[in-house]
């Protein structure tokens, strides 16, 4: 079973390479970073430099296989270094709003373009990105953080619309997009004050959580918006 963890640098990415190692003992893992290999090693795990916001570099890298079982996307960004997420319009800018396109929507389109030819040939083709439960239109009920919201929604029918072309072309393939929980990563730590501890994940509870959805997933959920608890939640 061949495995590619996109984004596997990451708080969340990282942890979900670890738990697919203890869950699947036969499968080998792709995995790719952006700029920093992290030290993590394992004889089942293959590390790759990648910039998935770019076609040409993505096209290139999905030469490296001929077949794919499981794609997992977890490439995100809330913030950066100067910009955090708006609290009304006025904060608004547009270089911001078109970074968190470029990095929580647009990959996603990217891979499942490059990658899907080669998960035809797969019994039971995974497709899976990291979503967020604020990229829900009718669960949005305090406004603000415009930019993410609108990149994780326009995630969301992207997703939904490579479960309707894969019913087609890949039929016994599943796309899902998967909400993780609030997890003690650096994407989330400005914004966790208001957490309760109990709903604060490590990056592991949340990988397993994760891990444990997309085993189980099965073709009566393709194109489904899960939390990491399996709660069904609404566009």
């Amino acid at each position: 079973m061949d495995i590619l963890v996109v984004g596997a640098n990451g708080g969340i990415g990282l942890a979900i390479v670890k738990q697919l190692l203890l869950a699947l003992p036969e499968a080998n893992i792709h995995a790719t970073y952006h700029r920093q290999c992290p030290d993590f090693t394992s004889q089942r795990v293959t590390w790759s430099q990648l910039d998935v916001t770019q076609e040409s570099d993505v096209a290139l890298f999905s030469q490296r296989f001929s077949t794919l079982d499981w794609l997992i996307n977890a490439v995100g960004m809330l913030h950066a270094q100067d910009q955090g997420p708006e609290k009304n319009l006025q904060a608004l800018n547009s270089d911001f709003f078109m970074q968190n396109i470029t990095i929580n929507t647009l990959p996603t389109l990217l891979l499942a373009k490059y990658f899907s030819p080669l998960m035809k040939a797969s019994d039971a083709a995974k497709f899976v990105t990291i979503s967020a439960k604020v990229g829900s239109i009718s669960d949005n009920r305090l406004g603000g953080w415009y930019s993410y919201r609108a990149s994780k929604a326009a995630l969301n029918m992207l997703l939904k619309t490579l479960s309707i072309e894969w019913q087609r072309t890949i039929k016994r393939g599943v796309v899902l997009a998967l909400h993780p929980g609030t997890t003690d990563t650096p994407l989330s730590k400005p914004f966790q004050a208001n957490v309760p501890a109990d709903k604060l994940l490590t990056p592991e509870q949340a990988a397993q959580h994760l891990v444990e959805l997309i085993i189980q997933a099965n073709l009566q959920q393709t194109g489904q918006f899960l939390a990491y608890n399996g709660e069904r939640l609404p566009w």
